[in-house]
């Protein structure tokens, strides 16, 4: 696929003068990090509000497993676009790629909430979701292409699992926004329209920021400036790749990349099933009011920030750069966590909110490492495309299921039904983990 040319990568530029090197690159890559972490944190206020607007399609009628049907379109589009666009947006420029997806999400959720047809079906609604996933999909790649230009693989791992918790920061919000917006406009439909508003408005500010390469800048690449060539770098790594080569050299026969790719579809079906059921869960099963369930929504995601960070903090310096021991403590205690929050009975929604709160803390850490991991094995040219393969199993395998099966699975078995297939993914991410252990 030819990139069309106002997305072409941006031109490098003669060097700066040596003394203004060192100055204008610490001011701009702290300017482009604060770009790709507020636009990412701006596509997970458009990505998850249906999750929030399910138990008021219920009370129209929908069973559950019709609108997890209609929810996997995020996830299918989402799986497909993250890898096809990560290929894409290994050859464009992230300053306009990563905004450009942002602001056709924002339209899709703003048309979901203002026009009435666009809930009137579960078909409609598949559709409307899978255009959805698949702008949703421009989002972690260009983000990806940006660290691993400005930031040298040494330093990767914390600033990887700092930029992670973008996406706790904005699906955290989708919770108060959601009652906030209800507040405001009186109607249950603003959880779609109102978060996509203040996407618009974090999209431009994304573009503002953001920058595609130090060399875009009259910079030099990040392995001179750092002085951290590994001793296989060269300056052809320096030039973009074609589509083909980076499919069949870095990633198709990649073995590693494949173990943690598996891993990925357990990790994201918990990680979903948990996340995308909770509001649902907790007023049928736990008695929580639409409140209480939007502010134990929040905080589940905003516990991932700190456990992120501390588990990108341990592979990197405990584990020396080995990202699979973490991932496996991090999973063995998702898994008592996951226990606790489906045993505990109703009427003490503290140990409800304490359960949710640790998988918060402890499931993204996994997703980042994953992440990471897939940075690490390929050049930094193929970036988006090996983390966008990993993606693709998370998404078209774990958040899939997370989203009709697991709809499909309570309606026949009960929600006991849907917490035995959590219990399975955990263990399951653990096994395919450990086949890479020492890598």
């Amino acid at each position: 696929m030819k990139i069309p040319s106002f997305l072409q990568p941006a031109a490098h530029k003669p060097l700066l003068p040596k003394e203004a090197i060192d100055p204008t690159y610490k001011k701009l890559r702290l300017q482009v990090f604060a770009g790709i972490f507020i636009g990412y944190a701006g596509y997970y206020l458009v990505r998850k509000n249906f999750s929030m607007a399910m138990p008021d399609l219920v009370e129209q009628g929908f069973s559950k497993g019709d609108l997890g049907f209609a929810l996997s379109g995020v996830s299918i589009a989402y799986g497909l676009s993250k890898f096809l666009m990560g290929n894409v947006s290994d050859r464009s420029n992230a300053r306009r790629f990563l905004p450009i997806g942002l602001v056709l999400s924002a339209l899709c959720m703003i048309m979901m909430g203002v026009f009435p047809f666009a809930t009137s079906s579960i078909a409609i609604m598949f559709g409307l979701l899978f255009i959805n996933g698949w702008f949703q999909g421009m989002g972690w790649p260009p983000s990806g292409r940006v660290v691993v230009h400005w930031f040298s693989l040494k330093e990767r791992g914390l600033w990887m699992s700092i930029w992670n918790v973008a996406h706790n920061i904005g699906g955290g919000l989708v919770g108060p926004l959601s009652i906030a917006g209800v507040a405001i406009f009186a109607t249950w439909q603003s959880k779609f329209y109102f978060p996509g508003i203040i996407a618009l408005v974090v999209a431009l500010i994304a573009f503002i920021l953001i920058r595609d390469t130090p060399q875009s800048c009259g910079l030099p690449s990040i392995e001179e400036y750092k002085n951290e060539k590994a001793p296989d770098y060269s300056a052809e790594q320096e030039k973009e790749l074609s589509a083909k080569r980076i499919f069949l050299d870095y990633v198709l026969f990649n073995k590693v990349l494949w173990y943690i790719a598996l891993a990925n579809i357990f990790v994201y079906l918990v990680r979903y099933g948990v996340l995308d059921w909770a509001p649902t869960y907790l007023k049928e099963a736990k008695g929580f009011s639409m409140k209480e369930s939007g502010w134990a929504y929040f905080a589940y995601e905003y516990a991932g920030i700190p456990g992120t960070i501390l588990c990108g903090w341990l592979s990197d310096k405990i584990f020396k750069g080995r990202r699979a021991p973490a991932t496996i403590i991090y999973m063995l205690l998702v898994l008592v966590a996951v226990i606790v929050y489906w045993k505990n009975p109703p009427g003490n929604p503290l140990v409800d909110n304490i359960a949710l709160v640790v998988i918060g803390f402890l499931i993204y850490g996994p997703v980042m490492l994953i992440g990471v991991q897939a940075l690490d094995l390929v050049p930094k040219k193929a970036a988006g495309t090996a983390a966008g393969f990993t993606g693709l199993f998370g998404y078209l395998g774990g958040a899939l299921f997370a989203n009709i099966a697991m709809g499909h699975v309570v309606d026949k078995w009960g929600w006991d039904g849907g917490f035995i297939v959590l219990v399975a993914a955990c263990v399951l991410s653990i096994v395919f983990t450990a086949f890479t252990w020492k890598k």
